[in-house]
């Protein structure tokens, strides 16, 4: 729960100042940046954890990882978070900022699973279904999963549409468990 607390508070900081800057979107892109590195580099974390790794040598890890890529004001956020001591929360912060950038733009994030890559026609109908649903715009986040088989999971606002032939299979499944058999006798 503190960790959400920080995440959170940190998130909404830099939203206001992005917003001051007019900078959101860019901010948002280089947001989008920082949780994909924080959140496949495991090593990089590891270093975020340690603490005998002192803050002006995290910064410049950090300096020589996202100065090239991200804005001014987002460099600069991301060393006041090293400098505080919170560069362990720095995927969570980001993740907290999309989601208040998302929620001030009225986006919604959805995710979609297949046993297959999707192709376009299949995610503009993904899309066009969750845009009519919701009312709202939609970022489409798609992964592969062999393990369903087929069909498909979709997750959206809290919401789940679950058509994975490896459900249906584990209901059946269970259906055939269940002994139903009455005598007559």
């Amino acid at each position: 729960m503190q960790d959400y607390r920080i995440n959170i508070n940190y998130a909404k900081a830099l939203f206001l100042l992005a917003d001051e800057t007019h900078e959101q979107e860019r901010v948002a892109e280089d947001m989008r940046l920082v949780n994909a590195v924080c959140g496949e580099n495991r090593m990089l974390n590891v270093v975020f954890r340690n603490p005998e790794i002192k803050a002006p040598k995290k910064a410049s890890i950090v300096a020589d990882i996202f100065g090239a890529k991200v804005c001014k004001t987002t460099m600069a956020f991301i060393d006041f978070v090293v400098r505080k001591r919170r560069s362990v929360n720095l995927k969570g912060i980001s993740a907290a900022y999309l989601d208040l950038y998302r929620e001030s733009r009225g986006i919604v994030l959805s995710h979609i699973t297949t046993a297959e890559p999707v192709d376009e026609s299949t995610r503009a109908m993904a899309v066009k279904v969750i845009a009519d649903y919701t009312h709202k715009e939609v970022e489409l986040v798609s992964k592969t999963d062999p393990s369903i088989i087929g069909g498909l999971a979709m997750e959206f606002d809290n919401r789940m549409y679950d058509a994975r032939i490896s459900t249906h299979l584990m209901r059946l499944r269970h259906a055939f468990d269940e002994n139903v058999y009455e005598s007559k006798l």
